[in-house]
């Protein structure tokens, strides 16, 4: 296996928070998946939860590559925890299949907040058997 991609995000809680209290339901519908909407809800302080899954979201479209849009759009991404708390990332839709035609197996998240902040990263695993390889480059960006 080899690396794929490498993705980060820092959001500002506060920019989610008020976010929220502008569009409501709606902002959140076209984010987060009901989940993620229950697991944020169930916490005393729901924005903070909501950056750091927004952040999880962004940094999983930069290691893949595509962005959020027609390949990963927000509802595709869904952050989810496992039975020991550890954040996991489920694919659903367009970027389940991006994934399963760049042989990209799995992608490695974690999570962050404080007060202000909540930031994330992701790598993706990519199985090195598919033939669309992710051009290698060297410091300098030119091709390997």
């Amino acid at each position: 296996m080899q690396l794929f991609g490498i993705g980060i995000d820092v959001v500002e809680v506060d920019r989610i928070a008020a976010a929220i209290e502008r569009h409501g339901n709606s902002f959140l519908m076209k984010l987060f998946t009901g989940g993620e909407r229950a697991y944020c809800e169930s916490h005393p302080k729901p924005a903070v939860h909501y950056a750091a899954r927004f952040a999880a979201k962004e940094a999983i479209s930069k290691a893949l590559g595509t962005g959020i849009g027609g390949q990963a759009g927000w509802l595709d991404l869904e952050i989810v925890r496992t039975a020991t708390g550890a954040p996991k990332l489920l694919l659903h839709g367009h970027a389940a299949e991006f994934a399963r035609q760049n042989g990209i197996v799995e992608v490695q998240i974690s999570l962050t907040h404080a007060r202000d902040y909540a930031a994330a990263n992701a790598v993706a695993i990519w199985d090195g058997l598919d033939a669309r390889a992710p051009i290698q480059k060297d410091a300098l960006g030119a091709a390997i």
